[in-house]
């Protein structure tokens, strides 16, 4: 009988100490993975946010093909069309070259630019207590004014001339599942100026905010604010709202906007109309982003 307790006594001390560790084991487990990155959701479903870059890099494999055109007409007596008078239409490629970085070429009608740009992806925003607040995208973009009838033509002796370049760091959170807000610190570099006392560094800050109102549906906002404007006439700052549509890979926006121009370096400089419902300052705007997965994986 003595025997009999002494095994029961030592096998309830075995299985208490087998408890007390996995238990030990268990909290361990639960630590490490509270330590880890857990990434948030993008804070912007698509690569722009309205008329400017957003902190989104498609991934690897990853083919995005991009139109946007704004319509405007002419003020008073000189609007002809019952539509719009004037037209303007940019389409670019971007594509995933790994998924933090992307390669990205476009044209546009209304003022002749070709541009490239490439973004990289820095940091990304997540929970836990090692990780980061914000999504961190670094984008350099390069431009060339190909317009015959271009407002340089008389100056731009050479292909140089032609050229701008653009730098900036993009910076986003996502507050809530249904709000993001983003904050772009901006250098704009032209090769010429419009005139001998203009400027040809720029330097801008962008805000834009995305706020979710149904599944598929969204608000959009977009704002730059240039610090040392042109001096030689005069120039608004860029500003848009609009709508964007989720259709599985396809996203449509509709906006309404102060700027034609869809390159980050003339939007920045050269946006000549201010915002208000005087023709021919406000621009309504459409833009369509289809996205192509060349690893099915991916999609799935």
């Amino acid at each position: 009988m003595k025997t009999k307790t002494i095994i029961c006594a030592i096998v309830l001390l075995l299985g208490c100490a087998n408890l007390l560790n996995s238990q030990e084991l268990l909290d361990i487990l639960k630590q490490e993975q509270k330590d880890s990155a857990r990434y948030v959701t993008p804070a912007f479903k698509m690569t722009r946010i309205a008329f400017g870059h957003s902190t989104e890099v498609r991934a690897k494999g990853v083919l995005e093909f991009f139109t946007a055109t704004r319509f405007w007409n002419f003020p008073g007596d000189r609007s002809e069309s019952f539509v719009a008078d004037k037209v303007t239409t940019r389409i670019a490629l971007e594509y995933g070259i790994t998924d933090r970085l992307s390669f990205g070429v476009g044209g546009t009608t209304f003022d002749g630019l070709f541009d490239g740009y490439l973004k990289y992806r820095l940091v990304s925003q997540g929970k836990g207590q090692k990780t980061n607040p914000f999504n961190i995208t670094l984008f350099q973009g390069a431009s060339y004014n190909s317009s015959s009838g271009s407002i340089y033509s008389n100056n731009a002796s050479i292909s140089s001339d032609r050229f701008a370049y653009t730098t900036q760091v993009l910076i986003s959170r996502k507050f809530s599942k249904k709000f993001s807000f983003q904050v772009t610190p901006t250098f704009v570099h032209k090769s010429l100026g419009l005139n001998a006392s203009d400027n040809k560094n720029f330097v801008a800050i962008g805000f834009g905010a995305r706020y979710k109102i149904g599944p598929h549906m969204s608000l959009v906002s977009e704002y730059y604010r240039t610090l040392n404007p042109v001096e030689s006439f005069d120039t608004f700052d860029p500003f848009a709202i609009g709508v964007n549509w989720e259709v599985g890979d396809i996203l449509i926006q509709l906006m309404l906007t102060n700027t034609r121009n869809m390159v980050e370096d003339t939007f920045i400089t050269q946006t000549r109309n201010n915002f208000n419902f005087k023709d021919p300052n406000l621009h309504f705007g459409f833009n369509a982003t289809y996205v192509i997965h060349f690893n099915n994986k991916l999609k799935n």
